[in-house]
């Protein structure tokens, strides 16, 4: 049976009087590790401060995103995988609709992301996910496909055992609308197909997480789906309470 997996992006959020809250309240009070996996990803800046914070094994550290090129060299600004792991990260964030909307980072360049963060033992968090107008024009599943097919293409179907696929409708990201259980399902359960089609063993056990204005209020109910298996969480990340009974929920709805 699949793990739960819910992870915290904080985005360009935090300070150290914040995080140190923020990481002290999570560190005492989650308890349910052995029923479901629980990441934070902070900003570049904050991995060390994090991890030198945290007191509680059953909560690892991811990054935000990650440069292509694999080892070390003239690209300012970047920060490779090595780096990232000499950091203890156990995940990363890739494609994420921001990355790809502000940053034009397109399927291709996050395909090489994703096959670095792999050979460097690191997890992506593959992010796909469909704006409203697409939504609107029924295309979503060929935009998730494109999506997909760029990684499959490059790692190959049996690589996505080791690859957490996020389901991100850009349109529900931030804006307090969230896709119904019923829709997340769908594309969750077409994801899950698309790769059954690759490799079933890979499909069986690869994680598919859903986020878009995940609350404490609506997570029970969208976690209760087959194909979801967690979250990835924005807003609600940087508050303890919440992003407690989150996680709380996925263990009680996986349990």
């Amino acid at each position: 049976m699949r793990k739960p997996f819910v992870a915290g992006n904080w985005k360009m959020h935090g300070s150290k009087a914040m995080i140190a809250s923020l990481i002290n309240d999570l560190s005492r009070a989650w308890q349910q590790g052995d029923k479901v996996d629980v990441a934070v990803c902070p900003p570049f800046v904050y991995i060390d401060y994090v991890q030198r914070t945290l007191n509680n094994p059953a909560i690892k550290v991811g990054a935000q995103n990650m440069a292509a090129e694999p080892e070390y060299g003239a690209f300012t600004g970047e920060v490779s995988a090595p780096m990232l792991k000499e950091f203890d990260c156990r995940y990363v964030i890739l494609g994420h609709s921001e990355r790809r909307s502000l940053f034009g980072e397109d399927d291709d360049l996050i395909a090489r992301k994703v096959e670095v963060a792999l050979n460097a033992r690191l997890t992506p968090i593959l992010c796909v996910g469909e704006t409203l107008e697409e939504r609107d024009a029924g295309i979503t599943e060929q935009v998730i496909e494109r999506q997909l097919q760029a990684v499959i293409d490059r790692v190959g179907g049996d690589a996505f055992a080791d690859i957490v696929v996020a389901y991100e409708p850009v349109w529900a990201i931030g804006t307090g609308k969230t896709a119904s259980p019923e829709q997340a399902q769908a594309v969750h359960a077409f994801i899950r197909d698309k790769i059954r089609l690759l490799s079933a063993e890979a499909a069986d056990d690869m994680i598919i997480q859903y986020g878009g204005s995940v609350k404490p209020g609506n997570a029970m109910e969208l976690f209760s789906q087959p194909d979801i298996d967690g979250g990835l969480i924005g807003g609600a990340s940087l508050v303890a309470d919440d992003f407690l009974a989150i996680c709380n929920a996925a263990a009680t709805a996986k349990g």
